[in-house]
């Protein structure tokens, strides 16, 4: 299933409930005890705000205007308690937040890559990388933002406007009437900019997400950049797509801070009001002076949580959309279903068949294979030969599942392979594929990977079975040296032979040969071909056929053209039907054949 695209936003009102409750109960109901304890802080800096706003009416009444002395001491010690109470609250709040916030995006990242490594290779095709990495990394970062940060933000400007609001009505409830004028509409701006600042951050996520995949293609393509002499082009290429993320952040800008000079116009007005009545109001001994004071205070501090809100509220709605994003990653189901967990492939693989097998992939119309039938058992080598694009491929692809067929059934035993785990089933699999996968890791790891647990004498033994060893002593660290990223310290034939060490670490009794031998000079290979040899008298072999050695020295030759089984049998025998497979040897080069 390929994922929606970033730029599609999240549904309003239908959505936001959902993924709300699901944050919570998945990610935030675990942090309840710290969540309430941050709260109860919150609720304190809150109070001592609104207590510090109605603290100005003594002041100004009882000290500056009535000359209590006696008053100077308990205000002063007042005002003291509720900036120290303030700092430490606010400390708490914050620190304690942090914490849920990073354990929450710790337990997303968690999840994301768990659900990752465990989707099947259809998800891979047809999602980018880059597109994966931005969920993995950008958007769960703004969704732990949106829990925690906006969250508890909001709530915390919330408790301090109705607190600040208590105090107005305190000292005047017809004066606040006035004054509470500026909050619906401060609301509805909010709203408004709201809605619209979801809509730019997703077209941001998207921009952040294209950025990522033209990146990673550019770096993993760079010895073609640099040999057609592109680099001019991808630099104005990507100069673009960093102006077009330019203009997004600036329209973000302007766009979160639209609300300020409109409700700064409207607190202008308002406060006009309130100074002119209650200047009056003080005038005819209605209102103290001081009153008036904590009044317009509380008024302007209330102000304040009103443009937070502001401001929270849009980082909120990004962050809607960021979990929206995970939760469609973490909702996508396998294509290739793991029906049967607990069902190990016990016992001795005694044959391999594949049974009127067909199968299409998702984007096709023509099949990819076509009724195809074969049995193969321990000792056999079969070698897969056609044209490019025949399918060839697919049949390896298939017995470890990378894919089902449509139709049709793979056996081991004449017992079908769904039947058993997904894992049980690849650990009786090796396989070296035509692309060699090297990690950014030392050359041990790299072939230990193949084996859980491998000792350096099995990794050793394995890398001279390969013939690798020796290139490797040759190495500036040996089997310790780092291969660099996708092994850019090595050549293909020796990357080649890295994989193959892999695989008979493994020591597995399927071997998948996926054109394995393609990037390896003449002797190198005639080695290989030895090693495999030797363990294919052992093993089932499945060989994607491209050395003509190779196909020379298999037991049995498949050609399969356009997804379907033309010929098969021994090199002389195909040679000598002059069919296809002649028609390949023919043109091939001095030692392969047309992959």
């Amino acid at each position: 299933m390929a994922l929606k695209k970033i730029s599609e936003p999240l549904a309003d009102k239908e959505k936001v409930w959902p993924v709300l409750k699901r944050l919570f109960h998945d990610y935030m109901k675990a942090h309840i005890f710290t969540i309430i304890i941050a709260l109860i802080c919150m609720i304190a800096a809150a109070g001592t705000t609104a207590v510090f706003a109605k603290l100005l009416q003594p002041i100004f009444d009882d000290v500056l205007i009535n000359s209590k002395k006696g008053h100077i001491i308990p205000i002063a010690l007042a005002a003291f308690f509720c900036i120290s109470l303030r700092g430490l609250t606010t400390y708490a709040h914050v620190v304690l937040m942090n914490n849920v916030g990073q354990n929450i995006i710790a337990k997303i990242q968690n999840d994301l890559f768990t659900h990752l490594i465990n989707a099947d290779i259809n998800f891979y095709q047809k999602n980018p990388t880059g597109t994966l990495i931005t969920r993995m990394v950008s958007d769960a970062t703004v969704a732990r933002i949106a829990m925690s940060d906006s969250i508890t933000g909001i709530i915390k400007s919330l408790i301090t406007l109705l607190f600040l609001i208590i105090v107005m009505v305190m000292q005047d409830w017809k004066l606040s009437i006035y004054a509470l004028v500026i909050f619906p509409v401060a609301v509805f701006m909010v709203a408004l900019v709201g809605k619209r600042i979801r809509q730019i951050s997703t077209r941001t996520q998207a921009g952040l997400s294209d950025l990522s995949d033209k990146l990673m293609q550019i770096f993993q393509g760079i010895k073609q950049v640099k040999m057609n002499n592109r680099e001019r082009f991808e630099i104005e290429r990507m100069a673009g797509t960093v102006d077009y993320m330019c203009k997004l952040y600036r329209k973000v800008v302007r766009t979160n801070t639209l609300t300020t000079p409109i409700n700064d116009g409207l607190v202008g007005i308002i406060l006009f009001a309130l100074i002119t009545y209650g200047g009056f109001s003080v005038l005819n001994d209605t209102l103290s002076p001081g009153g008036l004071v904590s009044f317009i205070a509380a008024f302007l501090l209330a102000y304040e949580p009103i443009k937070k809100i502001s401001n929270l509220y849009a980082v909120f709605n990004m962050g809607l959309g960021a979990a929206d994003r995970i939760f469609e990653v973490l909702d996508t189901k396998p294509t290739v279903e793991n029906t049967n967990i607990d069902k190990k492939l016990n016992e001795e693989v005694a044959s391999l068949s594949f049974k009127n097998v067909s199968f299409t992939y998702h984007d096709n119309k023509e099949p990819s294979l076509d009724d195809i039938s074969f049995e193969a058992k321990p000792g056999q080598t079969i070698a897969f030969v056609g044209p490019s694009g025949s399918g060839k491929s697919t049949i390896v692809n298939l017995v470890p599942r990378f894919f089902d067929p449509v139709s049709g059934s793979i056996c081991i035993n004449n017992k079908n392979i769904k039947e058993f785990s997904i894992k049980s089933l690849r650990e009786h699999i090796s396989y070296v594929p035509q692309d060699a996968v090297i990690f950014d890791e030392s050359v041990s790891y790299n072939i230990g990977y193949g084996k859980t647990g491998a000792t350096q004498e099995e990794i050793e033994m394995a890398a001279k079975d390969a013939f690798a060893h020796d290139f490797i002593n040759d190495l500036s660290e040996g089997y310790d040296t780092k291969l660099g990223e996708n092994g850019s310290k090595l050549s293909g034939g020796q990357k080649q032979r890295i994989a193959i060490a892999r695989a008979l670490i493994k020591d597995a009794p399927i071997f998948l040969l996926d054109e394995a031998t393609s990037a390896l000079d003449n002797e190198s290979e005639e080695y290989i071909q030895q090693s495999i040899e030797k363990i294919g008298k052992q093993k089932i072999c499945l060989v994607v056929a491209h050395r003509l050695s190779t196909i020379k020295n298999a037991d049995h030759i498949i050609v399969i053209d356009r997804g379907r089984i033309t010929e098969q049998g021994k090199h002389d025998e195909l040679i000598a039907r002059k069919g296809l497979y002649n028609s390949l040897y023919n043109l091939s080069s001095n030692t392969s054949i047309t992959g």
